[in-house]
Parts: C-alpha cells; sequence; structure tokens
C-alpha cells in the first residue's frame, strides 16, 4: 500500500469524532491543576491555605495563555489551582476543533507551569460554549463566588489544622457550620475575613487595556501620539455587580 493511501486510510480514525465549535458561540475554557493537592502539600510543602510562590506560577501562567499561546483572549481568570480564558467570539483557531483546544491549552498551562515553578505540574482542560453574554457572565460569577467560598473554607480548615486536627478531625468539626460561624471563628482568632487580601476572596483577573503611547514618526521625527493594548494583572478585581459588568463588557467586545 502506497504511503498517500495509507496515510488517508489512518487519518480517518483520527478525525472521525471531530467536534467543531459552531460559529457565533461563546467560549470559555477552565484549565484544571491535576493532583495539585499532593503537589501543592506534599511535594512542594507551600504555605496554606495561601502561597505567594503558587500564585505567582499560576499568574504567570495565565498570562502566557493570555497573550503568547496564539489564541485570541478577551479574559483571563485564576483562582485556586484553576483558570479559566474568555476567548472572542469569532475566535477561528484550529477550525474551532475542540481536541485541538483541549490538548494545546493543557500542554502549553503545563509546560508553563513547570517552568515557572521548576517542578512537573500537569493540568487538564475543557470549553464551555455558550449561545449569548449571559451565559458567559454566569459562569465567571460562578468560578469568582467560588473563589470567596474557597477562601472561607480554606482559612476555616487550616486555623484548626493548626491548632492540632488532622485533616479529618478538621474536615468533620466544618461539616453544617455556616457562613456568619465560620467568619465568627476566624474573627476570635484575630483573623478579620473583610481584611483577607482581595486576590484570595475574588480571584485574579488578566484583561487587556488600552495605553497611551508617544513614539516619533521615522520619516519628520515629530512626535506621535498613539494608543496600544497590553495585558495587565488586576489583583483587586470589582465584586458582585460591578464584576458581571466587567465580564459583560468584555464578552461583547470584538
Amino acid at each position: 500500500m502506497k504511503f498517500e493511501q495509507l496515510d488517508r486510510r489512518m487519518r480517518v480514525y483520527e478525525t472521525a469524532h471531530d467536534h467543531c465549535v459552531l460559529p457565533g458561540i461563546h467560549m470559555v475554557a477552565r484549565i484544571d491543576g491535576r493532583s495539585f493537592s499532593q503537589l501543592t502539600r506534599v511535594t512542594e510543602a507551600f504555605d496554606a491555605p495561601y502561597d505567594t510562590r503558587f500564585r505567582d506560577c499560576m499568574v504567570a501562567t495565565l498570562e502566557h495563555l493570555v497573550t503568547s499561546a496564539g489564541f485570541s483572549v478577551l479574559f483571563g481568570y485564576t483562582q485556586s489551582d484553576e483558570m479559566s480564558l474568555l476567548f472572542r467570539r469569532d475566535e477561528s483557531l484550529f477550525g474551532r476543533k475542540l481536541r485541538k483546544y483541549l490538548s494545546v491549552l493543557a500542554g502549553e498551562a503545563s509546560a508553563k507551569f513547570s517552568l515557572a515553578l521548576g517542578a512537573l505540574g500537569a493540568f487538564d482542560a475543557r470549553i464551555s460554549q455558550f449561545p449569548d453574554v449571559d451565559g458567559v457572565v454566569d459562569y465567571f460569577r460562578w468560578r469568582h463566588e467560588d473563589a470567596h467560598r474557597n477562601a472561607l473554607n480554606g482559612h476555616s480548615y487550616w486555623l484548626l489544622r493548626r491548632r492540632g486536627m488532622d485533616d479529618r478531625a478538621a474536615t468533620e468539626a466544618l461539616k453544617g457550620v455556616s457562613v456568619a460561624e465560620r467568619n465568627e471563628m476566624l474573627f476570635k482568632a484575630g483573623i478579620n475575613f473583610n481584611d483577607v487580601p482581595a486576590w484570595q476572596k475574588r480571584g485574579i483577573g488578566v484583561l487587556w487595556e488600552d495605553e497611551a503611547h508617544e513614539g516619533v514618526d521615522p520619516r519628520t521625527g515629530l512626535p506621535v501620539a498613539s494608543t496600544r493594548r497590553r495585558a495587565v494583572v488586576r489583583y483587586d478585581l470589582p465584586m458582585k455587580t460591578e464584576f458581571d459588568a466587567m465580564v459583560r463588557t468584555m464578552a461583547e467586545r470584538q
């Protein structure tokens, strides 16, 4: 069998189940750390509940995905061991084939994070598809609120661990404990949850902003004013309706 015939025959097995995102559909990717509990607690023994070195590795990875991985990304968001990317609605890379997005995103994230950390870290990826902007806003509000919940739970859990409880005892002790009761428990221990850094409670964003730029026209030598876009890391994301409005504005930008 000639190579060309063999090539056509075998490629069917790779592409027969290709799925493509329909035109006009919003895509949001979520890239999640694989076995990061082992990585953060044992292999690297990061500070708990939050570690700035781990945070910086996640931010560096998110910046890479937003600016340097070849995708048209409007907004990147990270909290805990996950990252979310909002693509332009008209993104057409790879013909919108899902398998390409999932494999490339997981690979790029794993490689960049591992380089930043100096140790192996692996990610998986998934794509959510939304027919309208409302779905996009709801998605990011979901992850935003999850960040707040994780922060409260994490600070409460590690308070009990520092008091001598093991994993099982601390987990059991927090079952059925309300948000108000957790806040009160922290407050009595000298931790005002309102004073916890915003990036822990709200996550971190990477978004594009326009900035004024002054240059020189090489033909005339005269100064020229222009505007260019740059990716900015936001450690102080807004809350609630302001956060929703920010996401909506970016999702509607094409």
